[in-house]
């Protein structure tokens, strides 16, 4: 013998079930569509959706973030001689030391420059910088990176470090559309999506 609930589903009249049909219908297609327009809204809007800036900020340091080209020293030469921080902290392996090298060029002093050099990832950036900022009793941090990997990259910092008080000036290399293709932009957004959304569901690190 079945059981009581498939008996019952079994004797409802089939009018009901062509209505309870009509209507898991009309839900899945309702939320086909809005996925759909959600995937639009993103795609058009990335600079909305990817960018965080929290705007003229004091902080203890700059941490600047490794990858890009050389915008993201120069957006950090740029914020230290604006006093935003009287500290910058170099962070990711490979292209720390020419960072250093722009910093140096630019007129931050060396006796101002850490470097972290040991990250291969926005992961790793925070959780290798998290301990030497706390040592350094940074309470007080702006993230430097560009435009499109900026919130990725807070959401990271602050996952790892809940006490500490992050804050995001990024550099706007590539940001208008018409620069995308000849800057190489458009591959990088189209990838930060996925990495958002994989960030979120491997390490619950939540974008927003």
């Amino acid at each position: 013998m079945g059981s009581a609930p498939a008996l019952l589903w079994l004797r409802l009249p089939r009018a009901v079930l062509c209505m309870f049909r009509r209507r898991c219908f009309k839900i899945l297609a309702g939320i086909g569509v809005a996925a759909v327009l959600l995937g639009v809204a993103v795609w058009s809007f990335p600079h909305q959706v990817l960018t965080l800036d929290s705007g003229p900020v004091k902080a203890d340091v700059l941490v600047v973030l490794g990858g890009g080209s050389t915008e993201r020293a120069k957006r950090a030469a740029e914020l230290f001689k604006e006093q935003a921080a009287p500290a910058v902290f170099l962070s990711g392996t490979g292209d720390g030391e020419s960072s250093k090298r722009l910093l140096l060029e630019k007129g931050v002093p060396e006796a101002a420059i850490t470097l972290e050099n040991r990250s291969h990832s926005t992961l790793e950036n925070a959780e290798f910088s998290v301990p030497l900022l706390r040592a350094l009793g940074a309470k007080r941090v702006i993230i430097v990176t560009t435009w499109y990997h900026s919130r990725r990259a807070v959401a990271c910092f602050r996952h790892y470090a809940p006490d500490i008080q992050f804050y995001s000036r990024p550099s706007y290399f590539g940001y208008a559309r018409a620069d995308w293709k000849r800057q190489g932009i458009k591959g990088y957004v189209k990838s930060e999506y996925g990495k958002l959304l994989g960030y979120w569901v491997r390490y619950g690190i939540a974008p927003f």
